[in-house]
């Protein structure tokens, strides 16, 4: 098991080589609005986890997702150029979907708080119409 700051350090050392490899050494367009959100190393420095968001559609992500498929190797190598350990981890994309989901719930909670003025406007008439009596 290793060292949690050591852990962390070869973290941040994936996530900047692949981040660079994705920007400035993968000619394929679909790598230009991929965004390595975190990496995960398990505690055998075994398995890397690199979760990465896509601006874009469903279909682009998709996209994204395969040409992160067959860029995994040519990532692998490049990542295990700047690492100093006795192997290089096995990388595993993952779509992280924490902005998707913020977007979810920021539709949910507005259309709570539109039922809800709708709500309180048909219960209270008399506190929300100031204006001109008809």
């Amino acid at each position: 098991m290793a060292n949690p700051r050591t852990i962390a350090r070869i973290e941040a050392a994936i996530q900047r080589r692949a981040a660079h490899c994705l920007q400035h050494e993968i000619s394929d367009p679909r790598a230009q609005f991929i965004t390595i959100v975190r990496v995960e190393l398990n505690s055998d420095l075994s398995v890397a986890k690199l979760f990465y968001s896509v601006l874009g559609s469903s279909s682009e992500r998709s996209q994204a997702s395969q040409m992160l498929e067959h860029a995994t190797g040519f990532i692998r190598k490049q990542v295990g150029r700047v690492l100093e350990t006795r192997s290089i981890p096995q990388l595993r994309f993952l779509a992280d979907t924490t902005a998707s989901d913020a977007e979810q719930m920021d539709d949910m909670i507005t259309q709570a708080l539109r039922k809800d003025r709708q709500i309180r406007g048909q219960e209270e008439p008399s506190e929300g119409s100031d204006g001109p009596a008809s």
